[in-house]
C-alpha cells in the first residue's frame, strides 16, 4: 500500500518502488501517511462523497492470512522473545489476568530471566475474552480481519492470500497495470515454518477448546481438519 500510494519519497525525491528500500521508521511514522482522520480534516464535508467515489471507481484489494497462523505469528512476533514495549503495555497485564501473577516483573528481560513467560494459551484467552476490548489495553491489529477490513460492506475487486503472496501480488500488479513499475520481494514459501520453530507449549493448544470455544492442533497433518464453526475467527475463513 505504501509503495502503491507513492506518498513516501526517497532521498532523491522519487517514490519508493521496492518495499525493502523503505526505512522501517518511515513506514511506521503516522505523520507521513494520509490517515482517516487526516482525510476527514483535509476534505471536510466533501469527505463522504469522495469516499463513495473512491469505493465505486477505484480498484479495491485486500490481502488475508490463515486466521490461526495469524495468531501464531502475532504471538511469536510480540511475545516469544523479550519485547519491552509490548511487555509493558500488554504482556504484564495478560500475566496478571490469566497467569495469576499479581506482580509481574517490571521488564520483559527480568521476566524471561526469572522464567516467567506469557504462554500462547494466555494470549488466546486474552483475545477471546469479550471484555478485553472494553477493559483495554488492546491492539487493533489483533482484531478479526472481517472487523478490520469490512469485506461484507466493501466489494473488493481482488482478494489475495499471504500464503500465495508472490503469485497474487504479480497478478494484482498486472490488474493495476504496474507490473513494470513496482518490484515486490519474494514471498515466504512455507508459511508454517515459523510455527514449527515455536516451543511445544505454544503448539499444544488442542485441549483448551471447551473453555475457549474452539480447538486447534496446528501441525501439517491436522491443519485442514481444524474445527472452525464455533470459533470467533469463523467469519475470517
Amino acid at each position: 500500500m505504501i509503495v502503491l500510494s507513492q506518498n513516501l519519497k526517497a532521498p532523491d525525491g522519487a517514490p519508493y518502488l521496492d518495499p525493502l528500500d523503505i526505512p522501517s521508521a518511515l513506514s511506521h511514522n503516522a505523520t507521513v501517511h494520509l490517515t482517516f482522520n487526516k482525510f476527514w480534516k483535509l476534505f471536510g464535508r466533501f469527505s463522504r462523497p469522495l469516499m463513495h467515489h473512491k469505493l465505486k471507481n477505484y480498484t479495491k484489494f485486500l490481502f488475508v492470512r490463515d486466521p490461526f497462523v495469524r495468531l501464531i505469528s502475532a504471538f511469536r512476533n510480540k511475545f516469544a522473545l523479550p519485547n519491552e514495549d509490548f511487555y509493558r503495555q500488554f504482556g504484564s497485564v495478560i500475566l496478571q489476568r490469566y497467569a495469576n501473577i499479581s506482580k509481574p516483573p517490571d521488564s520483559a528481560q527480568e521476566a524471561f530471566t526469572a522464567g516467567i513467560r506469557l504462554s500462547f494459551t494466555h494470549f488466546i484467552k486474552y483475545l477471546l475474552n469479550p471484555q478485553t476490548e472494553q477493559k483495554k489495553p488492546f491492539n487493533e491489529h489483533w482484531q478479526q480481519m472481517y472487523r478490520l477490513c469490512h469485506p461484507c460492506q466493501i466489494e473488493y475487486d481482488f482478494v489475495g492470500k499471504l500464503e500465495t503472496l508472490e503469485e497474487d501480488t504479480e497478478h494484482l500488479l498486472k490488474i493495476l497495470g504496474m507490473e513494470n513499475q513496482i518490484r515486490f520481494p519474494p514471498g515466504q514459501k512455507d508459511v508454517l515454518q515459523p510455527c514449527e520453530q515455536l516451543s511445544d507449549g505454544v503448539l499444544k493448544f488442542d485441549r483448551i477448546h471447551e473453555s475457549l470455544m474452539f480447538s486447534i492442533k496446528l501441525t501439517r497433518t491436522a491443519l485442514p481438519e481444524r474445527s472452525r464453526a464455533n470459533s470467533p475467527l469463523s467469519q475470517d475463513f
